[in-house]
Parts: structure tokens; C-alpha cells; sequence
């Protein structure tokens, strides 16, 4: 199965970090960020890895070359300066994901979450990988069912990881250019074609410059994931 980074996001929240570095590139105990989720997904099976880039996108290519290094293919797919969003960069990518069901994994979380469990998952067009809300995000996203449907309504809703298998068929009937995934998610959700599973492990979006420096600060105390 091929698994795609999500890194064209411009980092806003994380300025003045990523005025001259992606964001993918910031660094986390040593590493850098993605250099963390490479590691992860190669670990868990997953070697044939597509990253996505926009604002100093080549930056990416530079540091990570063929993936070689990492025990990995990487492929790239460039969108230019201003990015496609998630549900665009996915649909630019798709030559390069193939006709397989196949993994997106965003490339500003942080966690344990155990990939290879994934592989043996049966997926209709989409099954997410969903969080309890963290704090600034306290709305959440979705609900999971007695069953493990993703469902848009409910009392308890929670927060979707970044973490999802998706069939191209998701996408194939969608035009290219700047569309965010949660249009499409919730269009399969309203057709029950959505499964989803709660993680209960380490998880964070590393979205602000006070966040990595909490992520530093607990591989620093020995606490964290990986």
C-alpha cells in the first residue's frame, strides 16, 4: 500500500518559523518533522511514500532526496507556491497513488499510532482515523457509531487525526484545483461509505510554534511517542 505525506500546507500559526523553512522541515528532537513520519510509516510497511509540496517546497526535495537513506521511494508532487489543500493536493497526486486504496497521513501531527494495523482494514471509499478533541478544537469533527460509521451528528463527536485510507474513487469525479477534504468526507459520510476507528495513544497537531516546542520538550523528558 502507498502512503502520502501531506506537506504543502504554508504554516501560517507557525510564523516566523516557516517565513524561510517548510514546516515540514522544523526540527523535533534531531529531526525534522517529517523526518519523524517517514520513519513511522517505513517501520510499519509502508515504503512507497508521496509527499506533497507548495511554499519552499523544494527545500523538501533537497532534504529527503530519493528517501533512499530512510529505507524508502519517495515521489513528490509540486503544486506550486500557494498549495491545492488537502482534498486538491490529493486529487493532483492521484497519478502517482495508483488505482489501490492507499494512505494520507498529514505532516504536522505527532503520534504512536500504530500504521500497520491499516493494512488489514477493509474500506469502502474512506476509514478515518479519529482523536478525542484536543483543546483547541474542542467541536470536534465526527461521530463514530456502535458499528464503526462515521457519522456527521451526535453528542459525542471527536477529532479527525490527519490519519485516513481512501480509494481514488473518492476523488475521481471531483475537478482538480484548491478543494479541502472535509467537502468530500462528509459527502461519503451522508452515503454511509465512511468507517472510522478511535486511537486512544499519544497524538498531536503540531500547529503552533508553542506546540513544537512542547513536542521538543517531551521527547526531551523521554515521554513521548516513537
Amino acid at each position: 500500500m502507498k502512503a502520502m505525506i501531506l506537506a504543502a500546507g504554508r504554516g501560517e500559526r507557525m510564523r516566523p518559523l516557516t517565513d524561510h523553512t517548510p514546516k515540514p522541515l522544523l526540527p523535533v528532537a534531531g529531526k525534522t518533522i517529517i523526518e519523524h513520519t517517514i520513519a513511522q510509516l517505513v517501520s510499519a510497511g509502508f515504503s512507497e511514500i508521496i509527499i506533497n509540496h507548495a511554499h519552499l517546497g523544494l527545500q523538501i526535495e533537497d532534504y529527503l532526496g530519493d528517501g533512499r537513506r530512510y529505507g524508502a521511494s519517495i515521489s513528490y508532487s509540486p503544486e506550486g507556491e500557494k498549495g491545492l489543500e488537502t482534498a486538491g493536493g490529493i486529487i493532483n497526486a492521484l497519478p502517482l497513488l495508483g488505482s489501490k486504496v492507499f494512505l494520507v497521513v498529514n505532516g504536522d501531527i505527532a503520534t504512536n499510532f500504530p500504521f500497520a494495523e491499516l493494512k488489514n482494514v477493509t474500506v469502502d471509499l474512506a476509514h478515518i482515523v479519529m482523536v478525542d478533541n484536543p483543546e483547541h478544537h474542542p467541536q470536534g469533527d465526527f461521530v463514530l457509531d456502535m458499528t464503526g460509521r462515521v457519522i456527521e451528528n451526535g453528542t459525542e463527536k471527536l477529532t479527525f487525526s490527519g490519519i485516513g485510507l481512501y480509494r481514488p474513487e473518492l476523488f475521481c469525479n471531483t475537478p482538480p484545483g484548491s478543494r479541502k477534504l472535509g467537502h468530500l468526507l462528509r459527502q461519503a459520510i451522508v452515503s454511509k461509505r465512511v468507517s472510522g476507528q478511535k486511537f486512544t495513544g499519544f497524538w498531536m497537531d503540531i500547529g503552533t510554534p508553542e506546540r513544537l516546542q512542547n513536542l521538543n520538550d517531551l521527547h526531551a523528558s523521554k515521554k513521548t511517542y516513537g
